[in-house]
């Protein structure tokens, strides 16, 4: 590929073939900016841009600026702080994050904990904290804040000047469970809300899920808006995130999204400390210059923030351009090697490159040049980049500021190359940090590593408060007070599924059905945000395309191709629709934004997230891990699923484990519902959890797209839908002397088997399992009561199948260890076979695969028979 940049073209030997034709260039640009002024120069510059671009010509404008702050110094806003206190509190965060995370690893060796990433990031925490981040009060709904999660002891330090947590808490970091015995609060090693539901508001310690989720936030407070339920105008959402995240797929993957919808909201302040956990992030390329790249691509707004206030006075007597053309030069590799280091090897070493450099050096001490700062630790440069972007309209902006990873560990940690995972500092280091931040503690203090806190009415203390105060109160904090949201009556919306008489339809036909009709119910439809992955044609949803529209922020500008159909296409500005494209990921990040509306907005919102059950858990199981980390409340629905229902389509679309991942997930309610009837019993459940009872639960549902009869659920069926399993008919006559269990789609070959067996005169009863986990986790939670000697309880399998000793089978749409995790809570004396679809899936007929991972009628059958001897 043709390299097109500027750079090429000025470095290539013999490029300038005519140096007074150049300078006659460069006089006439700097001619019309001094006569015109920039605006004028940026016109005629795109003009020549435009030409450029033709054919004949084929060149573009590189996409990466010089290596200098973006906002100019004469552009500076006045810093409305006092700069001097900022500074003393700054430190004393500092200093109270690293004494957290060495106590802890001095008394015990093997908590961890990180001090250099908070080190380089304090001075961009504290600026937003005193200056940007906004509280959610009275007069303002609140900022969403998602911070570098091995930051989190920098927060803790500060929630501990501020009241909001005690010495004893400090002292207790990464101790959870023993923390209570010495009336203390553990605090939980990253953001989790679910260890600290009141203080943590975004999970972020899982690389990646931080930066896309705070993306499709920033989109669903757009889309509360302009759906008029929640006016989120003036809100911002701030992600701190480090260079070397930007290297998971899930940081990039929506960046496009973001410019594509102007999400003008969310600023990204990305921590370029050159450093990830084993090295460097780019040794021997620029990570700033590469991002720069990627952000201004992909349509942000890039702001630069790379060199400290002491750096100007340097660039104003550099005329000839000396420190831009060596930091072109300087990969990260060297420039890490630089920050280790200290002035005199600078002055050597960097300055020492060429004449121009050590003339810009001389009269600078070696100690003034060991503190001159990078732009990411100087308040000043900071609030000027955060004051652009707050302001910047029509993009999201990006902030790339430089730091120092372990930024004033001095030799013990800064720069180096084992930075990341230093927890400890000898005696001589601490004093060093001491002085480096001139910490008002005493040697013997400094060596004990003594928590600090001025005196309360200090001015720093004073001043602290003063400035969250102003922006409406403590952060972070999660709120949980939403109130609860009535669900219509089952009858009301779901009597064709629970009454079915015999009708055929798909479970995943019924849902979309029932879908619609919760749709239509006055109070709770406009809360409902259904959220598909470009497939709701797949799931027959495209119904609600007129019923409802797809969400747009630009509503729709075109005629859709098929404006003339009932299920015609349809994007408005209130679509009620997240259609997100090819992108579980996305879809996922979507729902976790609906779903945890409730805590994050004070308003409940009901998302319903389906798509294939293959490209749920196995893809993006982490996303769902942070979402239940995160509270989450909502449904999500896997289609098509099972290994042997979605027949031709073979191995990569045939789920057969999602029930093992979701049942791993203690807030996660797994349920594989053979009937529309269960289907909607489990629905109307799990709605009352969530809104009414408001509980922190979500529910995922397997449904199929398989057309049977569908049989009326009776009343004395609802309780042990909702508990995990019922009795679903006996045959035969007589006792029954074999049981039969199953879930999903393969209930319906249970019942041929029955019926077969019946047949030959053995008698059997049908059970059919609308939860697995549900049950193990019903047959755990009673085993561990009788543990504790407490009052004992009987498991809901006991009372379901009773005194019988019959033997049991069990057949499912998916691997064997999904049956067997009830084996251990069934009733004593009862021989157990279980018959799953082990292995990889195939491409063929839904008889033949079910034939294959013998799971048919014909081997349940064998499989009874086999138990009778």
């Amino acid at each position: 590929m043709t390299d097109h940049s500027i750079n090429r073209f000025l470095l290539a030997p013999g490029a300038d073939i005519d140096p007074a034709e150049t300078a006659e260039w460069r006089d006439a640009l700097a001619a019309l900016v001094a006569s015109e002024g920039p605006e004028r120069a940026r016109f005629i510059l795109d003009q020549l841009a435009a030409m450029a671009r033709a054919p004949q010509v084929g060149w573009s404008p590189e996409l990466v600026t010089p290596y200098v702050n973006t906002i100019p110094v004469e552009q500076q806003p006045p810093f409305p702080g006092d700069l001097a206190i900022e500074e003393r509190l700054a430190s004393l965060m500092r200093w109270n994050a690293l004494a957290m995370v060495a106590r802890a690893n001095s008394a015990y060796g093997e908590l961890g904990g990180h001090i250099a990433s908070y080190a380089s990031a304090a001075d961009l925490f504290e600026v937003g904290f005193n200056h940007f981040f906004q509280a959610k009060s009275d007069r303002h709904g609140g900022d969403l804040v998602f911070f570098q999660p091995h930051s989190a002891p920098g927060v803790y330090a500060r929630a501990f000047l501020e009241g909001r947590l005690t010495e004893n808490d400090l002292a207790h970091y990464r101790q959870e469970i023993s923390a209570p015995q010495s009336d203390a609060r553990g605090l939980s090693s990253y953001p989790h809300p679910w260890l600290m539901p009141d203080f943590w508001q975004f999970p972020t310690g899982s690389m990646g899920i931080g930066p896309i989720s705070s993306i499709y936030h920033a989109r669903f407070m757009r889309y509360l808006t302009h759906r008029q339920l929640l006016d989120c105008g003036g809100r911002k959402v701030w992600g701190v995130f480090g260079d070397g995240e930007m290297d998971e797929p899930e940081s990039m993957s929506a960046l496009t999204l973001a410019s594509r919808e102007k999400l003008d909201n969310l600023v990204w302040v990305v921590n370029c400390n050159l450093q990830r956990l084993d090295g460097p992030v780019r040794g021997n390329g620029r990570i700033v210059d590469e991002l720069e790249k990627l952000f201004r691509g992909a349509g942000w707004h890039v702001i630069k923030l790379l060199w400290g206030s002491d750096w100007d006075g340097l660039f104003a007597r550099d005329v000839t351009g000396a420190l831009v053309k060596a930091f072109a030069h300087t990969v990260d590799g060297q420039m890490q090697t630089f920050a280790a280091k200290d002035g005199r090897f600078n002055r050597d070493n960097f300055f020492g490159q060429d004449e121009e450099l050590a003339r810009l050096a001389q009269g600078m001490t070696d100690e003034q040049i060991d503190r001159l700062k990078r732009g990411g630790h100087d308040l000043v440069k900071i609030h000027a980049a955060y004051h652009a972007a707050a302001r910047h309209a029509g993009q999201p902006v990006v902030i790339l500021a430089h730091t120092k990873k372990g930024y004033g560990m001095g030799s013990a940690g800064q720069g180096r190359m084992t930075t990341h995972s230093q927890k400890k500092l000898d005696e001589a280091a601490l004093l060093e940090f001491r002085n480096r931040f001139n910490l008002p503690i005493s040697d013997e203090q400094a060596r004990t590593l003594d928590f600090f806190k001025p005196a309360e009415d200090s001015a720093e203390m004073r001043y602290l408060h003063q400035r969250r105060e102003a922006l409406g109160g403590y952060l972070p904090k999660r709120h949980s007070d939403a109130p609860a949201l009535p669900v219509p009556e089952l009858a009301s919306y779901a009597n064709f599924a629970v009454n079915a008489a015999g009708k055929e339809m798909s479970t995943t036909m019924a849902f979309v059905r029932l879908l619609g009709n919760l749709l239509k119910d006055p109070g709770l439809g406009p809360r409902i945000v259904p959220i598909v992955a470009d497939e709701a044609r797949t799931f027959g949803m495209a119904n609600l395309f007129k019923q409802v529209g797809i969400y747009s922020s630009a509503g729709q500008s075109y005629e859709p191709e098929d404006i003339g159909s009932v299920l015609s296409y349809r994007e408005a500005l209130d679509g009620q629709i997240l259609e997100e494209g090819i992108s579980e990921a996305g879809a996922i990040a979507s729902w976790t934004a609906a779903a945890t509306s409730y805590s994050v907005h004070g308003l409940p919102m009901l998302p319903f997230y389906i798509y294939y059950s293959m490209f749920g858990f196995q893809r993006v199981g982490d996303a769902i891990w942070a979402a239940a980390d995160q509270r989450a409340r909502g449904f999500l629905l896997g289609a098509t699923s099972g290994r042997t229902t979605l027949g031709g389509e073979g191995l990569q679309h045939q789920d057969g484990s999602s029930h093992l991942v979701a049942a791993t997930i203690p807030n996660c309610k797994a349920w594989d519902p053979a009937f529309a009837g269960e289907m909607a019993l489990i629905l109307d459940h799990g709605m009352r959890e969530m809104l009414v009872d408001r509980q922190d639960v979500f529910y995922y549902l397997t449904l199929m797209n398989e057309n049977y009869a569908q049989p009326d659920l009776p009343p004395e069926a609802h309780e042990g839908v909702v508990r995990g399993g019922y009795r679903f008919a006996s045959f035969g006559e007589g006792p029954a002397k074999a049981t039969l269990l199953g879930s999903g789609a393969i209930l319906t070959e249970v019942v041929k088997a029955a019926k077969q067996l019946a047949d030959e005169g053995i008698a059997c009863e049908v059970f059919s399992i609308t939860s697995w986990s549900e049950l193990a986790r019903d047959g755990l939670h009673c085993e561990q009561r009788a543990m504790r000697g407490e009052a004992r309880t009987t498991p809901w399998l006991h009372r379901l199948f009773g005194e019988s000793k019959a033997p049991m089978v069990a057949a499912t749409d998916y691997v064997r260890a999904v049956p067997e995790s009830v084996r251990a809570f069934l009733p004593q004396g009862r021989r157990y076979l279980t018959l799953g679809t082990d292995g990889f899936g195939r491409s063929d007929t839904r008889a033949a695969l079910r034939g294959f991972f013998g799971v048919d009628a014909e081997h349940i059958v064998k499989a009874v028979r086999y138990s009778l001897h």
